[in-house]
């Protein structure tokens, strides 16, 4: 029997004109559909070569049920290689491969690097359209790469934000980030030089930070009642009593917490500050309804997203439906 499956290449993938509001709306479904038990996967795992400390591997596996008539099955393997920057390649390249979870059958081949970067942003937007203060006006982001730009456009498209700070480690790489953000936004984006700038009063707080040794960037004493927090970097940026201030802790999912040796918090988790007993909820209970979101205006609340293969695993779908549908891509013989 011959077998067929899609490939499709970034500019592929680009010329389909996935908008913000169709991955928010596939990464929401998605978590609810986890919150629901309908979502099968297994915490990341990483490769780390021989290669001086350069970067790593992450291997992401997932399933979820209700995409299609059958499902869908995935894995995902992204590269964390921070000094890519110097060779003019993006910190973070992927591919997914696509599977027929009933035979085991490869669809697709896709370059999943815009499916990490706006699916982080994604996930970033979907809880703080669960946990931010409606009325939340001044974003601080620190970190100017990656998933940087989604998280700060699909904030900007969720919230009637009055200001946007945003700030990383060189200036030539804020200051091209800040003038990429203000040519697709009309709210007023100001490039500042210290973490502590872009989070003083900040209602939001997103550090996605790309450090290579612990630094603590986001600190406790700049964190203000009604403030949503959102640390993600590979390496920590944030203080160990951080946690202490918080009102509600939520993570996408608790097993993919504790896994791995990388994340924002993994101090917090490896020293018992973080905790299935301290933990508030995963964001699917809440996006599904079986546990609250915010429920004062001065609740300090804190999201700790990994990053799932479900996402990347509903986005793949996304786009190889809209693939299918416009004869994208190119048809390799797999047998």
């Amino acid at each position: 029997m011959t077998i067929w499956l899609r490939f499709l290449n970034g500019a592929d993938i680009e010329a389909l004109n996935i908008t913000d509001d169709e991955v928010i709306e596939a990464v929401e479904s998605v978590v609810d559909a986890h919150g629901r038990g309908r979502t099968v996967f297994e915490p990341r795992t990483h490769l780390v070569p021989d290669n001086g400390g350069a970067g790593h591997f992450n291997i992401l596996r997932g399933h979820v049920s209700t995409l299609g008539a059958r499902g869908l099955s995935g894995v995902k393997v992204v590269g964390d290689f921070v000094p890519n920057y110097q060779r003019g390649l993006p910190s973070e390249l992927a591919m997914l491969t696509l599977f027929d979870p009933y035979t085991g059958v490869p669809l697709a081949i896709l370059d999943a690097t815009l499916i990490t970067e706006v699916r982080t942003g994604a996930m970033t937007a979907v809880g703080a359209r669960h946990l931010a203060r409606p009325d939340a006006k001044v974003l601080g982001h620190v970190g100017a790469r990656g998933t940087a730009f989604a998280n700060v456009t699909m904030l900007d498209g969720l919230f009637d934000l009055e200001e946007i700070r945003v700030t990383s480690r060189r200036p030539e790489s804020r200051e091209a980030f800040a003038a990429r953000l203000r040519e697709v936004t009309t709210t007023p984006v100001r490039a500042v030089a210290t973490a502590d700038e872009a989070y003083d009063g900040a209602d939001i707080l997103v550090e996605a930070s790309r450090l290579t040794e612990p630094q603590p960037l986001l600190r406790t004493a700049v964190v203000r009642p009604g403030a949503f927090v959102v640390p993600y970097g590979t390496i920590s940026a944030v203080e160990l009593d951080l946690l202490d201030v918080m009102d509600k802790v939520v993570v996408d999912d608790w097993r993919e917490s504790q896994s791995g040796r990388f994340g924002a918090l993994r101090a917090h988790v490896d020293t018992g500050r973080l905790s299935e007993r301290t933990l508030h909820a995963q964001l699917g209970e809440i996006v599904s309804g079986a546990k609250p979101g915010r429920e004062r205006p001065d609740e300090r609340i804190l999201f700790w997203h990994r990053g799932l293969s479900i996402l990347d695993v509903a986005l793949g779908h996304l786009i190889l439906t809209r693939a299918e549908a416009a004869g994208a891509g190119t048809m390799l013989r797999y047998r």
